[in-house]
């Protein structure tokens, strides 16, 4: 299959540091709390990404579940990630911006054997793409100046 090259925009709504993304005319919010300078309007970056990775990780249990011979009753990811905002308002430059440990807990509700089960989660850990994305990817990014 070709390299498929997906898209997205986000802008600032204009509302402190609120801004919306839109991709294939679905739009999302994003805000800071108010203890990061923001409204407190919406999820944040971060949040999102964490939401983003258990999006990818559900989608690819029930989508993989069939090919691993598992009937899932019920399907829910917890997350969590630890990040210190000293590096991202520029406090301490001895600190990474972003997270430093991302953990996730997969709660499957099955009567499938345990077997089946195992399966299912190495399929998941080892295709999830946003999983793999937080792996290292190299990201870079230019500028222009509108007038």
């Amino acid at each position: 299959m070709a390299l498929e090259t997906f898209h997205a925009s986000v802008r600032s709504a204009g509302e402190g540091l609120l801004c919306k993304a839109n991709v294939r005319g679905f739009e999302v919010a994003m805000d800071e709390p108010k203890e990061l300078g923001g409204g407190n309007q919406a999820m944040n970056p971060v949040e999102l990404l964490l939401s983003a990775l258990g999006g990818c990780i559900t989608i690819c249990a029930v989508a993989f579940a069939p090919a691993c011979g598992v009937k899932l009753d019920d399907f829910r990811v917890d997350l969590e990630g630890d990040l210190d905002p000293d590096g991202f308002m520029g406090k301490r430059r001895d600190v990474r911006t972003g997270f430093q440990h991302i953990r996730f807990t997969m709660n499957i509700k099955s009567n499938s054997p345990e077997e089946n089960i195992r399966k299912l989660v190495s399929m998941i850990k080892s295709r999830c793409p946003v999983s793999d994305t937080l792996q290292g990817v190299k990201v870079d990014g230019d500028f222009r100046v509108l007038r």
